[in-house]
């Protein structure tokens, strides 16, 4: 029996996916979302708030403040909701609608910033306007998922060591890249303890994370307009950069033997079996991180009007699982 007092202290953390007979690679697929958050990062709003309780930065009355496209938004309003603060978040068209209803059930704010900086994109304006309320009251209190340490020493304290436990034989992970803080806290463990293993960052197609040229994201989650300042390219071995229908792909093909994960864990997957393949001659065990689940992406990566409006109507191609019941 597990019993909880506040909704940070429950999360399945060793729930593994074997995906070898979907993706026909040794890939075991680390699940993050099965928590009250509904995704990874839960672990690091938990840590941040916690730092900046034992700082005196957090204080009675204080309001928490913070840029995300949706799942640091949705972790943070249970943790402000659990120890009596305000919250707002501050995001942009792309975060889904079930991600802002949550943040406003959880008595959460939402403010929709629509039109981008001129440098740095949406996030950019985002930031700006979390800069802006920060300055014009001092009740708010803003973490800074983009630049605070306690991001990713969240998981160097428990991702990454899980993940060590229980594949001691490990030779690659993948993680995708969003502020980095995942990334960072792993590949920051794994560089210290096993520096054998092979950690491959997964990024979207169209961020600047790794330097490469602005485009079109559509699927929030992983992937930045404005370099993240947690990252240390030095700890990452390898980028992989995947074009949001094959993210999209990745989802429908893993919702088609059961399991409806979101669209970071699409990403994360996609890079990942693309990079197996290249590698096809080794004999290797690989483990990839699943930040969230599915449902928050029902009327998006699984509708099918949005999928065709922006990706064609072919981005998912002849389904290959479902059997053709007329001719059985």
């Amino acid at each position: 029996m597990t019993i909880i007092s506040g909704p940070a202290e429950f999360n399945a953390e060793d729930l593994y996916v074997d995906l070898r007979p979907i993706v026909d690679h040794s890939l075991f697929l680390k699940c993050e979302g099965f928590n009250f958050a509904g995704s990874i990062k839960l672990k690091a709003a938990a840590a941040m708030v916690e730092a900046a309780e034992r700082d005196g930065t957090l204080k009675p009355g204080s309001v928490l403040v913070e840029s995300s496209s949706g799942n640091l938004g949705a972790a943070l309003s249970i943790i402000a909701a659990s120890k009596g603060y305000g919250f707002l978040c501050v995001t942009d068209a792309r975060c889904n609608l079930s991600a802002r209803r949550f943040i406003e059930a959880m008595g959460g704010r939402v403010h929709i910033i629509a039109e981008p900086a001129a440098t740095g994109g949406l996030l950019g304006a985002r930031i700006a306007h979390v800069t802006a309320l920060c300055a014009a009251d001092d009740r708010y209190v803003w973490l800074n998922q983009y630049t605070n340490a306690d991001n990713w020493k969240a998981h160097y304290r428990t991702t990454a060591p899980g993940i060590a436990h229980h594949f001691p034989r490990l030779d690659a992970l993948f993680v995708g890249a969003g502020t980095t803080g995942t990334l960072m806290g792993c590949a920051r463990y794994f560089r210290e303890r096993h520096p054998a293993v092979k950690v491959v960052a997964v990024d979207s197609a169209g961020s600047v994370t790794f330097g490469g040229e602005p485009g079109r994201r559509m699927i929030p989650g992983l992937g930045t307009s404005v370099r993240p300042a947690l990252l240390d390219e030095s700890y990452v071995d390898e980028v992989i950069h995947v074009e949001e229908a094959d993210t999209v792909r990745a989802c429908h093909r893993l919702a088609r033997r059961g399991f409806l994960f979101g669209g970071s864990t699409g990403t994360v997957v996609s890079g990942a079996t693309a990079w197996l393949a290249r590698h096809g001659t080794l004999r290797l065990t690989a483990v990839a991180i699943a930040p969230d689940l599915g449902e928050r992406y029902l009327d998006t990566i699984y509708q099918t009007n949005w999928l065709h409006a922006l990706y064609g109507e072919d981005v998912l191609g002849p389904d290959p699982v479902t059997p053709d019941l007329e001719s059985a």
